[in-house]
């Protein structure tokens, strides 16, 4: 019955909607038929198996039984349409959450309601952080920010993601490197200003642009950095890669805009004013890089040269983590930590 609600409410087939919801490794032929299969699914607490229905919270056989419900907290922006990253990072959460037979929720306010458990995507305030943790144990971070152990988390570290980003772009022979994204407390621009300084290279602060990290504040601040007319850029750093897409299309549309602009000519003694002429005025891209590795890095132009997080499995874990919290399988706080990796592309 839920998968024909789910059917109707996005006009997909109960068959397309039940390979979606029910097989990870089903690959939808739209990306975004699927994302309105997974909200559908969430709308209406859809438990996609029936293994799920008979999820116990410590209780004996043949008690009554209930699914535990997790909250996923955003806190860094509205919607998870801001962020691409953010975004496929819930969906990995979702899965594993329902193939484990639990629920899940958005929370953006701590006063929404209370759940079984509590998944933060990225960083938060540290008062929020308190009043969470004021609320229940079973708590569970994913971010590229480590804390001091202050709950479980599942992190892939952003300092050494942008050192990474950074080194490769020296190798490449660049020197004048500029950063798009959060300055505040944000491990990846300390990885940024740590790895200029260690190469004895030059930071002009007017090429390091603060933004919220969305392809709109992105697409702004290449424009900035490119009406930089002393000491310009030659390369780029963003803090992850939906900035990086706003700064492509900052890219694009500076040169647009400068691609032809009216020049008048010397007069002439003999016959007065030549009419005005158009001069082209092309201006190269400065290299790009990235962090997250999102599926849009590939599919832009050109594909995103980024630091490859490996998000799936971050959300995964963080499922199983919290899950084994709430069944006190552990007591001390953990951190498991993923590696990145580069990925070359021709941003570059």
């Amino acid at each position: 019955m839920s998968l024909k609600k789910i059917a109707e409410m996005t006009g997909a087939s109960v068959s397309t909607v039940s390979r979606v919801l029910n097989n990870r490794d089903y690959n939808c032929a739209s990306e975004e038929l699927k994302d309105r299969i997974w909200k559908a699914a969430e709308e209406i607490r859809y438990i996609p198996n029936e293994s799920a229905r008979n999820l116990k919270k410590g209780k004996s056989a043949g008690s009554p039984m209930s699914v535990w419900n997790l909250a996923v907290i955003l806190e860094r922006f509205s919607s998870l349409d801001d962020d691409p990253f953010f975004r496929e990072l819930y969906r990995s959460v979702e899965q594993e959450a329902f193939a484990c037979g639990c629920t899940v929720s958005q929370v953006r306010s701590l006063d929404a309601g209370s759940a079984d458990g509590y998944l933060i995507l990225g960083r938060c305030r540290p008062e929020t952080l308190r009043k969470l943790k004021s609320l229940s144990k079973n708590i569970v971070s994913i971010s590229r920010n480590p804390t001091q152990f202050e709950v479980d988390e599942i992190i892939c570290d952003g300092r050494a993601a942008a050192v990474c980003a950074v080194e490769y772009l020296i190798r490449k022979g660049f020197r004048r490197i500029g950063y798009i994204g959060d300055c505040s407390y944000e491990d990846r621009y300390v990885g940024y200003c740590d790895t200029m300084i260690r190469n004895n290279l030059p930071m002009d602060y007017a090429n390091i642009i603060p933004t919220d990290q969305t392809s709109r504040s992105g697409c702004e601040a290449m424009k900035k950095l490119l009406k930089q007319k002393e000491h310009p850029v030659e390369a780029v750093f963003c803090a992850n890669d939906a900035t990086a897409i706003g700064a492509l299309q900052g890219w694009r549309e500076h040169r647009e805009h400068h691609a032809a602009v009216p020049s008048n000519r010397a007069e002439s003694s003999v016959s007065g004013s030549y009419p005005p002429t158009h001069i082209k005025i092309t201006q190269a891209m400065p290299a790009l890089i990235s962090i997250d590795d999102i599926r849009e890095a590939a599919e832009v132009t050109p594909p995103l040269t980024t630091v490859h997080v490996p998000y799936e499995d971050m959300g995964k874990t963080a499922v199983k983590v919290l899950l084994d919290r709430m069944k006190k399988g552990h007591a001390e706080h953990v951190r498991v930590e993923f590696p990145s990796r580069l990925v070359i592309r021709e941003s570059c």
